[in-house]
C-alpha cells in the first residue's frame, strides 16, 4: 500500500455485499496507513465505532471516495489500538467519545481530554473539571455561553475567546444530552431497536428510520416492496422540505427579519399538518420500519401532498425575493462565517455545509439508493461558504425536493407497502441515507438470537460541529448565532 493509503488498493476487485460496502480485516499498518490516506485525501472517513468492549474487541472503520466503500476491522490489543486522530484530526471527538463508552484506548490520541463523560457517570471516578484550551495576547477575554440557553434549544456550552467583538477562538463543549442509545439497543430486538433510533435526532427521525431499515434488511436479505420504497422518499423529501424551509427562517430571524421566519414558520406547520393527514404523524415518527412502511397514502392524501408542494413553491419564490431585496439583510449573512474549503473537505462534510463550500456529495447521488437510483437529481452547490451560501443552498435544495416528490407520487402504483421479513440471524448491515443536513450512517450487527448485538449510528453533525468552530473565529460575538444557525448541527444527534 501506498503512504496515501487509496482506498481503491484494498477493495478493487473485492465483493461488495448487498449494502455495497467491501469488509476487511486489516493489520494495525495497514490501519494506520488509511488513517495517513483519509488526511491526505484520498479517501474520507466516514464513520469509527468500537465493536465488542476491550478484551478481543474490535475498532471498524468506514471509508469511502471515487464510488468505493468499505468498513475495515482492527482487533485491539487489550483494547488499545493505534489513533486515527492522530494522522487525522476529524477522527479526534469520535475517538474521545469511544474511550469514554467503551473503555478502548487510542494510541497516540493528542487530545486526551474526555468528551461525552462529563464526571457525573455512576460507578465511575472522572476528574469533573474540564480544561478548556487557552489564549493569550493582550485584551483577550473568554464569553461563556450555556449549557443551558434562552428559548427551546438544547443544551451545549460555548466557550469563546475575544479580543473586544471580535472571537479568536470558539472551543465547543458538548454531551449534555447523552442517552445512553448504544446501550439501549445492544441486546434489543429488531422492532425496539426501530423504536430506539427514530428517537436519535427528532429533526431526522425518517432518515435515521431508513437509515435502519436498510441497515436490518441488508443483513437479513429481506426485500422491500417498490409502494414502500416510494413512500419511504416522500417521507424523507417532505422532512427535508420541513427542516429547510424552517432553517432558512430561523437565519432571517438571527438578523432580526422577523417577517421571513414568520412566513416560513407558517409553512412549517402547514407542512406538519399536511404529514399527520397524510402519514399519521407530524414528523412521521415511526412511519418506516425494517420492511416497508406502516401507513400508505390514500388518492386523498397524495392530492393534499401535490397542492403543499405548490404552497412550498410560492412561500420559497416570495422569501427569495424579499431577500435580495434586502441588503441590511444580506449584509448579515454575505462574508459571514466563511469556513475554507480545504477543511471542508478534509472533514468530509455533507449536506448544505459540504455543498456551500463546493464539495459535490449527497448519498442520494454519489451512493443511490433506491428509489434515487431510478430518479434525476440536479446537484447544485455553491462556493462561498459563509451564511449566504448555506442558506441558497437550502433554497436550492427545496426546488429539488418539490421536483422530487412530484415524480415520485407519479411513480406510486398500487402494491403492498410492507413485507413479512426472513427469520433473524446473524448478519451484518450498513447504510447511509441522506437527512436534511447531512448524511447519515448507520451499522448494525445482528447475533444468533436475532437480537441486535451492536448498532452504531453517526450524524453529519460528528463532522460539522468542528467546523462551526472555525467558521466563527474572526467574526463578532453578535454574528454567532448567524453562524450557529447556519450550520443548524444536532445536539442530540451528536451526544447519543
Amino acid at each position: 500500500m501506498s503512504a496515501a493509503g487509496p482506498l481503491a488498493e484494498l477493495v478493487v476487485g473485492r465483493h461488495a455485499g448487498t449494502d455495497g460496502y467491501v469488509r476487511l480485516d486489516v493489520d494495525a499498518d495497514v490501519w494506520t496507513a488509511l488513517a495517513q490516506g483519509c488526511a491526505a485525501g484520498a479517501h474520507d472517513l466516514s464513520a469509527l465505532w468500537a465493536d465488542g468492549g476491550v478484551d478481543g474487541g474490535w475498532m471498524r472503520m468506514a471509508l469511502g471516495g471515487e464510488g468505493l466503500r468499505a468498513i475495515v476491522s482492527l482487533r485491539t490489543e487489550a483494547g488499545a489500538y493505534p489513533s486515527v486522530a492522530a494522522h487525522h484530526a476529524p477522527a479526534m471527538r469520535l475517538e474521545r467519545a469511544m474511550r469514554d463508552l467503551h473503555g478502548v484506548r487510542p494510541v497516540g490520541l493528542p487530545d486526551s481530554r474526555p468528551w461525552l463523560d462529563h464526571g457525573r457517570w455512576p460507578g465511575r471516578q472522572s476528574d469533573a473539571r474540564y480544561e478548556f484550551l487557552t489564549a493569550e495576547g493582550e485584551g483577550l477575554h473568554q464569553i461563556a455561553v450555556g449549557p443551558v440557553h434562552a428559548g427551546i434549544i438544547e443544551p451545549g456550552h460555548f466557550r469563546f475567546i475575544a479580543n473586544g467583538e471580535t472571537v479568536v477562538r470558539l472551543e465547543e463543549r458538548l454531551g449534555y444530552v447523552h442517552k445512553g442509545v448504544e446501550g439501549l439497543l445492544t441486546g434489543a430486538d429488531i422492532a425496539r431497536g426501530a423504536g430506539i433510533v427514530g428517537r436519535i435526532s427528532g429533526d431526522s427521525t425518517v432518515a435515521y428510520a431508513w437509515a435502519y431499515a436498510r441497515a436490518i434488511e441488508s443483513a437479513l436479505g429481506w426485500t422491500v416492496p417498490p409502494r414502500a420504497v416510494l413512500l419511504r422518499g416522500i417521507m424523507a423529501e417532505l422532512e427535508r422540505l420541513s427542516h429547510h424551509i424552517n432553517d432558512v427562517g430561523a437565519i432571517c430571524n438571527d438578523a432580526s427579519v422577523l417577517t421571513i421566519n414568520a412566513r416560513c414558520t407558517l409553512q412549517r406547520e402547514d407542512m406538519l399538518a399536511v404529514a399527520d393527514a397524510c402519514f399519521g404523524h407530524r414528523l412521521m415518527m415511526d412511519r418506516i420500519v425494517p420492511g416497508g412502511v406502516v401507513a400508505d397514502l390514500s388518492a386523498d392524501g397524495a392530492g393534499r401532498i401535490r397542492g403543499l408542494l405548490a404552497r412550498i413553491e410560492e412561500t420559497r419564490a416570495e422569501v427569495l425575493r424579499v431577500y435580495d431585496s434586502m441588503p441590511s439583510l444580506q449584509d448579515r449573512t454575505v462574508t459571514t462565517g466563511i469556513v475554507s474549503a480545504d477543511l471542508v473537505r478534509q472533514y468530509a462534510a455533507g449536506g448544505f455545509v459540504g455543498r456551500a463550500a463546493g464539495r459535490a456529495f449527497d448519498a442520494r447521488k454519489n451512493f443511490p439508493y433506491a428509489p434515487y437510483d431510478q430518479l434525476p437529481l440536479d446537484l447544485k452547490t455553491r462556493t462561498t461558504s459563509d451564511v449566504d451560501g448555506r442558506l441558497l443552498v437550502r433554497m436550492d435544495e427545496i426546488v429539488e425536493s418539490l421536483k422530487i416528490v412530484g415524480l415520485m407520487l407519479d411513480r406510486l402504483a398500487p402494491g403492498d407497502i410492507r413485507s413479512d421479513g426472513p427469520p433473524p440471524v446473524a448478519g451484518e448491515g450498513a447504510a447511509l441515507v441522506e437527512a436534511f443536513r447531512g448524511d447519515v450512517f448507520m451499522s448494525v450487527r445482528i447475533a444468533a438470537d436475532g437480537r441486535l448485538a451492536r448498532v452504531h449510528a453517526r450524524d453529519a453533525s460528528w463532522f460539522q460541529w468542528p467546523l462551526l468552530e472555525a467558521a466563527v473565529e474572526g467574526n463578532i460575538v453578535a454574528d454567532f448565532p448567524l453562524c450557529n444557525k447556519s450550520f443548524n448541527c444536532s445536539y442530540s444527534g451528536h451526544d447519543l
